[in-house]
């Protein structure tokens, strides 16, 4: 332990005489969650549906059926209760939930209007609106279809606006953007400054020519490594916390759930990072060389995250990639945490996935560096 102590503290004296390291890893950061919450956006395409039915009358069934035959959304089950509706929502199941509450068809023939229950995750502001409207699109169509019908009929004229929809959003109640972007943005800086940081620093030890002179010594392998990914680590949560204040203080982002859950993940998640950067700086012999291959994957990773398009809305062989995107998994947790409140049962999924490709990643980095003793 005392010679692994001794690579930490040599590390860090490193990091902080580089000059040119100091403001990738304090200044960059901070323009980059400011700029980039303020400009990105996000287009969504399809939406999980979840419906309550508790009226079960031909008037609810042809409803739903209006938004089963819809492009627009991918109709789930039936929810049995609000409570079941709820958790599926929280867990990122759902995406919209319609109440069609009891006596629906009642009110309808002889009130001639009644109301609808509408809860949209409106984490992501934008979608949400756009949600919002489609769900009213089909209830409108809905509307001309039983006023059609009651004009024909004998029960006089009819009326456009027989069904009232009142939408509630969760989670983003004022459907601003950069509540969904922010924490986004945040998973996207503690990444890449990581990444690149860890992928470029054994491989500046070869170009100066220290590595040789370090295989040399009695310092084991695992020792060696220890003491070269434990500072990008440190340095990885330190920029999770800048980002977190900083999107507290500057954007006034809800965080409703646990900051040791969230720490406890991105400190797995970090392994992740850092056993990719290890195994790309094995096989790389310059700094330029590993900024090429850690930015070629980045971008990959990405733009398949679910970051700035919804992963739904992807080929389906495109989906299936994602399951190997570790930023895929932060991403949700992030989001699920800050947004939701999810607690440490709503992020297992997750956690087990990130758990498993750090073991893989590192186990395939260490087999991969060589050392002479």
């Amino acid at each position: 332990m005392k010679t692994i102590g001794y690579l930490i503290q040599k590390e860090f004296k490193q990091i902080f005489r580089n000059k040119g390291m100091l403001p990738i890893i304090f200044i960059l950061p901070i323009i980059q969650l400011l700029i980039l919450s303020n400009a990105a956006t996000y287009e969504v395409k399809d939406i999980n549906f979840g419906y309550i039915d508790s009226d079960r009358s031909s008037s609810s069934r042809a409803l739903i059926e209006k938004f089963s035959s819809s492009s627009y959304f991918n109709l789930l089950p039936p929810f049995s209760s609000f409570e079941e509706a709820n958790s599926a929502m929280l867990e990122g199941k759902v995406n919209v939930i319609l109440e069609i509450p009891n006596n629906f068809e009642r009110a309808l023939i002889k009130n001639k209007k009644t109301g609808l229950g509408l809860t949209v995750d409106a984490i992501d502001g934008a979608a949400a609106g756009v949600e919002s409207v489609y769900v009213n699109q089909i209830v409108q169509g809905f509307n001309q279809s039983i006023s059609l019908h009651a004009a024909n009929g004998n029960s006089g004229n009819g009326s456009s606006g027989v069904i009232t929809i009142i939408p509630s959003y969760w989670y983003n109640i004022t459907l601003d953007y950069k509540t969904f972007m922010v924490p986004g943005i945040l998973v996207l800086l503690v990444t890449m400054i990581t990444l690149f940081l860890s992928g470029m620093n054994i491989v500046r030890e070869k170009e100066v020519g220290t590595l040789e002179q370090i295989n040399v010594t009695p310092i084991k392998k695992s020792q060696f490594i220890i003491g070269k990914l434990f500072p990008f680590w440190i340095i990885g949560l330190g920029l999770l916390t800048i980002g977190l204040v900083l999107a507290k203080i500057i954007f006034d982002i809800p965080i409703l759930g646990s900051l040791g859950i969230l720490y406890f993940y991105t400190a797995i998640y970090l392994l992740v990072i850092l056993g990719i950067g290890l195994f790309i700086s094995n096989f790389t012999d310059t700094q330029q060389q590993a900024m090429f291959i850690a930015w070629f994957f980045i971008v990959i990773f990405i733009l398949m995250s679910g970051l700035f398009t919804p992963i739904e809305s992807m080929p389906k062989w495109a989906q299936m990639i994602t399951t190997f995107n570790p930023i895929r998994y932060f991403v949700e947790v992030v989001r699920m945490v800050m947004l939701k409140g999810a607690g440490f049962t709503d992020i297992l999924p997750q956690l087990w996935k990130t758990l498993a490709y750090a073991i893989l990643v590192n186990g395939l980095a260490v087999l991969s560096y060589k050392k002479v003793n």
